[in-house]
């Protein structure tokens, strides 16, 4: 049986495609058509509509499904997605760090902060569509033939057994670095040498403005810089949360809207943390051990499949101990070691 909502329903694809679509006019042509810092009240609001989007959004899949296939497969479809969303959520957390970092680098004034989440957000959309029905055609055309082994028949698959590797090692080492980019020069990344290359940079920002002229010459600001570091961070970390969820499903359709969901809703969620990102320092160890835990379950997956709801339990208790650790623990900071 085909349990593909691409195939089963394409209303679905037009009517998710449709409420994107509303809601990034909105945010960026209405209550944000003017450039300015985004405040605790305002992110909390935009965080609460684009978390109650999308469970609403995974109750219209349940109700669908439930109407032509039955409660079992509108279960499934239901749960697969509220692992997915949630996995990628959490794992989604670890950008905010690095999204702090990257515009303290590059000084840019709070007022700038929401438009560059923007551009983001909209590469993301392509570059997750991408990499999401790309790795599921991988995944489907590299399973290895059906081997018997003490009585037990085992499909075995090459991609999920690499990327079940890879977010082990991912996870390890995530864990030794303990989330310290501090270091980083962000100036020297992908992103920004692909902007030099191919315009000259002035040294202040104009306004929200992405190009400037300064003595008759065009130039890109650091604004347009700082987008293309936002995008290929997006892009680095895609190649950890992307496989994580395909422990969760095969249905592209299931993937690609909870991941955009929770990627839509982080851009609110930095707003509403970046003051509070201190209180979130165990947060990183709790991502590590949710990588390490999916790419376990995906090398087991052969012989023992755990699923959605014991995996979104895992990755939420795992969260909420990470979260109160960090509380109780507080990290201590350089001036209190000295006194």
């Amino acid at each position: 049986m085909n349990n593909n909502i691409l195939d089963l329903h394409p209303g679905l694809v037009i009517g998710f495609a449709i409420v994107v679509v509303i809601m990034l006019l909105l945010d960026l042509g209405v209550f944000n058509k003017k450039a300015h810092e985004v405040s605790s009240k305002e992110a909390t609001i935009w965080s609460i509509v684009w978390i109650s989007l999308s469970m609403v959004f995974s109750g219209v899949v349940y109700w669908v499904f439930n109407q032509t296939e039955g409660h079992t497969l509108a279960l499934e479809k239901f749960t697969q997605y509220q692992a997915a969303y949630w996995i990628e959520k959490a794992l989604s957390v670890d950008n905010l760090f690095v999204f702090i970092l990257v515009f303290g680098f590059f000084k840019v004034p709070k007022f700038l902060h929401h438009k560059v989440l923007f551009w983001g957000i909209i590469g993301a959309l392509i570059f997750r569509a991408i990499f999401i029905f790309v790795g599921v055609e991988l995944i489907d055309l590299t399973y290895l033939p059906e081997i018997n082994i003490f009585g037990h028949t085992l499909k075995i698959n090459v991609v999920m057994t690499l990327f079940g590797l890879f977010l082990i090692y991912a996870g390890i080492k995530s864990w030794g670095d303990g989330g310290d980019d501090d270091d980083e020069d962000y100036s020297d990344t992908a992103g920004a040498k692909l902007i030099k290359s191919f315009w000259k940079v002035s040294d202040n920002y104009d306004g929200d403005k992405f190009f400037t002229v300064q003595n008759g010459i065009k130039m890109a600001t650091p604004l347009l810089v700082v987008v293309a570091v936002i995008e290929f961070t997006d892009v680095l970390f895609a190649v950890d949360s992307i496989p994580a969820i395909f422990a969760i499903s095969n249905d592209p359709f299931i993937l690609y809207t909870s991941n955009i969901f929770a990627i839509l809703g982080l851009r609110s969620l930095y707003f509403l943390l970046a003051n509070f990102i201190h209180m979130f320092s165990k947060l990183p160890y709790g991502l590590a051990i949710i990588l390490a835990f999916i790419g376990v379950k995906m090398l087991i997956a052969p012989w023992y499949h755990i699923s959605s709801p014991i995996s979104l339990g895992i990755v939420g208790g795992v969260l909420i101990v990470s979260v109160l650790l960090s509380v109780l623990l507080p990290e201590k900071k350089e001036n209190d070691i000295v006194k």
